[in-house]
Formats: structure tokens, sequence, C-alpha cells
């Protein structure tokens, strides 16, 4: 299957770009592995004319609405964000309007039409610059409230979540009783979690980041260094493969993403086969969304 999907690249000029709670063997076949911040560049940068994204529908809608001359494929339409489903246009309107001063900060975890009424997309890696970068003194920040918890607190401007559920199910399961025990087995590992969790883990680690700069600080660190991680456990695969020397355990190995590991080898090679599912966003909300991510791009 993987030489029948190499060949299919091939033939097609595609490129498979996968995040990194992908299942192993998709993160293999992939030409880049990275988080969304990075997979949005490298969509941009490719010169391929078909582009399999391997990760949830909001990550390749971004793709689409910045490569309109290119075939965004996603294997599986199911791959779905339960976060980016619990922004709803209406309430983001009504903080809007109850807020009129305010830019609107807009994690890269919403759909399109979400995009569209933003001043600027951030993703947990570039949160913090992105809300420092607005020129209002009031951030409407959405959906996630752990992510607005972490830009808040490198800000003097007021940050205000949107009132909905806003948190990632994976991610929020993650609590303080899973840090402790996995301290207590682990007393000498380096603890690094994702902003995407809930404030009181958040607060006890040693280092909160993206899932790529998480890799970037185990690299860091020296050989034998032991780390507990604090985000989705696909990540795991990635720093095992890229750091041998370092030696990882997940603070909660039931932090699963279920639509994140519905791309198989079976479905990618049938996406490309036949050039399908394509992801189409229509052009008006694309146009909007598109200007709201370039600037985050910029900043």
């Amino acid at each position: 299957m993987i030489e029948e999907i190499e060949q299919l690249k091939r033939e097609k000029n595609a490129v498979i770009l996968a995040h990194n709670y992908q299942r192993g063997e998709v993160q293999d076949i992939a030409e880049f592995v990275g988080d969304s911040l990075e997979l949005a560049r490298k969509a941009m940068e490719t010169n391929a004319e078909i582009v399999v994204f391997c990760g949830v529908d909001f990550m390749a809608e971004t793709a689409a609405i910045l490569n309109p001359d290119k075939k965004v494929l996603i294997p599986d339409t199911g791959a779905i964000c339960p976060m980016a489903q619990q922004l709803r246009v209406e309430d983001l309107k009504a903080m809007k309007r109850k807020y009129p001063d305010a830019e609107v900060v807009l994690y890269v975890n919403t759909l399109a039409e979400s995009k569209a009424l933003a001043d600027c997309i951030c993703t947990s890696a570039n949160a913090r610059e992105v809300v420092n970068a607005m020129s209002s003194s009031i951030v409407i920040f959405g959906p996630d409230r752990n992510l607005a918890y972490y830009a808040q607190k490198a800000t003097d401007k007021t940050v205000i979540p949107v009132p909905q559920h806003g948190l990632c199910p994976s991610h929020h399961q993650i609590v303080l009783s899973d840090v402790q025990k996995a301290k207590e087995a682990h007393p000498d590992a380096k603890v690094i979690v994702h902003p995407e969790c809930i404030p009181e883990v958040q607060d006890i680690a040693d280092y909160i980041a993206s899932t790529s700069g998480m890799v970037r600080i185990c690299k860091e660190h020296e050989p034998g260094t032991e780390f507990l991680i604090g985000t989705e456990i696909g990540l795991l695969y990635r720093l095992k493969k890229e750091a041998p020397d370092k030696k990882f355990y997940p603070i909660s190995d039931t932090a699963v993403c279920p639509q994140m590991k519905m791309h198989t080898l079976a479905n990618i090679a049938r996406a490309l086969e036949r050039e399908e599912p394509v992801v189409r966003v229509p052009p008006e909300i694309a146009t909007k969304a598109r200007r709201a991510i370039e600037r985050m791009l910029t900043i």
C-alpha cells in the first residue's frame, strides 16, 4: 500500500501533509509532519498540484483557503474537530456587537465561516504574539478558553473568551492528578504541556508549547533527559523517532483524538486515486478568511 501511495504521488504531483497527532504510519509517508502553523506554511510553499491533508477539517480548509489553485484532499471527511464546532457564528457576532472597539483573534481551530469574521487568526505556537500585536486593548478570543488563559498571562490587554464550551476534549481530560501521578512515577522528568490543557495543568508545567514547540524543546535537552508529555499521544511517535536519545512518557495515555486517527493508508490511497474528497470553501468566505490568516502569517 505504501508503494501504491508513493507511485500515485509521483503520477499526480501530490504531496502529503500530516499533523503531529496522526498515526505513525501516516506520519512516515508524509513529506512533512508538523503543527497547524507549519502545515499552513508548507501548503503554500509546495509546488504540488494536489495536497493530501491528514489532519482535521479546519486544517484542510485553511490549506484550501491559502491555495485556491491547488486541489486539497482530506482522506476521511469524518475528521471533524470538536472544538471548531463549538464556536457558533451567531455567538461571535453577538460578541462583536457587545464590544465594538475590540479586535477578534480566533484560534486556527475554527471553521472558515468563523475565520471570515476575525481580524486575525492564531495558533497555539503564536497566540501570545498575535494577541500582543493587536492594536486594540480588548481582544475577543475564541473558541479555546484554555488557550485564552495562556494568552492572557502574557499580555496587558483584556482577553475576552467567546462564552461557549471552548475546549479540546482530548486535552481537557488531562487533569492535575494525572500530572501528579506521572511525576511520582518519573520524578526527574520535565513536564511539557499543550496550552489547550486546563489552567491547573499549565501552571504546574515546566514548559507550555505547541506540538512542534515540544519537539524543539525536547531536542534541545541533553541525551537521557526524561519528559512527561501533556498532549495527544500521537506526538510521542514523532518525539521517539526524532529524539531517540531521550525518554518520553504520556501524562495521560487516554489523551487520544479519534478524529485525528481517522486517516489511514487505505483511505489516503483511495483519495489519491480518485482525487476526492475535495475540500471546498465558498469564495466569499475564503476571501475574508484569507485576510485574517495572512495577517497571522505576517505577524
